[in-house]
């Protein structure tokens, strides 16, 4: 895959967030030239935009970026001087665009007839599930890509691990593990959406025993339980299914829609502004 159009396709049907670098315009001496590109993930590149301390500051800021979650387009100036550790003496503009990002974090507890109706709606979004149950025999033969099964007789030590802001739903065959990882991550409170599967009864019991422990009522009103969305009727584990995961695709088009509004476009003029001439050009005017 050293290609970059190759390396590209293969990274985003494997649902692997990457950033793909592009000079976008060059002046003077410069070790590529424009539209030449580059191709970086986690702990991969591919093709080149000419190596050496450039190339290595793509990298650094393209890292950066997907360590950040950052989803927006990013433009940069380069002057391959000395103070780059490169002699071409030229001027380069990167674009940064950030490819196959994970949308959402989800971690799903539990591994019962709705979770494996719903695990496979999940996994055809761009999102990230961990999949957790104690019970190996539960989870189906086939994993979907960008699954990870997490088998472990201790759950609730999981909700430690989660990264902030992860969609989170308990739906475990235990009223008393619903209880504990309840509980442990409305203590955090630091997730995007809680749901919990159950009745309006059962919520009831919830709150009381949650209250007990030291939940404050603000905590416990960001749990969604029921969850899913009323709307969408039927008692089947795959209605169910699709009930929660529309609530979940419209929690986060909201997030993200909000997110994305103010991204930056590489516009000609905002290109033309990182090129010395052409601020020089303006100056004059």
């Amino acid at each position: 895959m050293n290609n970059w159009i190759s390396a590209l396709a293969q990274l985003q049907l494997q649902g692997e967030p990457c950033v793909l670098v592009t000079i976008i315009e060059e002046q003077g001496s410069t070790p590529r030239n424009a539209g030449s590109k580059m191709v970086i993930c986690a702990d991969q590149t591919f093709d080149t935009i000419g190596g050496g301390h450039l190339e290595y500051k793509a990298m650094e800021i393209a890292r950066q970026m997907l360590n950040s979650g950052k989803q927006d387009t990013h433009l940069q100036r380069f002057s391959l001087g000395a103070s780059l550790g490169q002699c071409c003496g030229g001027v380069a503009v990167l674009l940064f665009e950030p490819m196959g990002q994970v949308q959402a974090h989800i971690a799903v507890f539990g591994a019962g007839h709705v979770a494996r109706a719903l695990v496979p709606l999940l996994a055809s979004l761009p999102c990230r599930v961990r999949w957790i149950d104690s019970r190996e025999q539960e989870f189906p033969t086939f994993i979907p890509q960008g699954v990870q099964k997490i088998v472990t007789d201790e759950p609730v030590d999981e909700v430690q691990d989660l990264p902030a802001g992860c969609y989170c739903i308990v739906m475990t065959h235990n009223h008393a593990l619903d209880l504990e990882l309840s509980a442990a991550l409305l203590k955090r409170n630091d997730f995007t959406y809680f749901g919990l599967i159950g009745s309006k009864t059962k919520r009831v019991k919830f709150e009381h025993r949650l209250r007990d422990r030291g939940i404050s009522a603000s905590h416990l009103q960001r749990m969604r339980c029921p969850m899913g969305l009323s709307e969408v009727k039927g008692k089947l584990p795959v209605e169910i299914a699709i009930s929660i995961a529309g609530e979940i695709i419209a929690t986060y088009n909201t997030h993200f829609g909000q997110h994305s509004a103010g991204a930056d476009t590489a516009s000609s003029e905002s290109i033309k502004q990182l090129l010395p001439s052409s601020r020089r050009s303006h100056a004059t005017h």
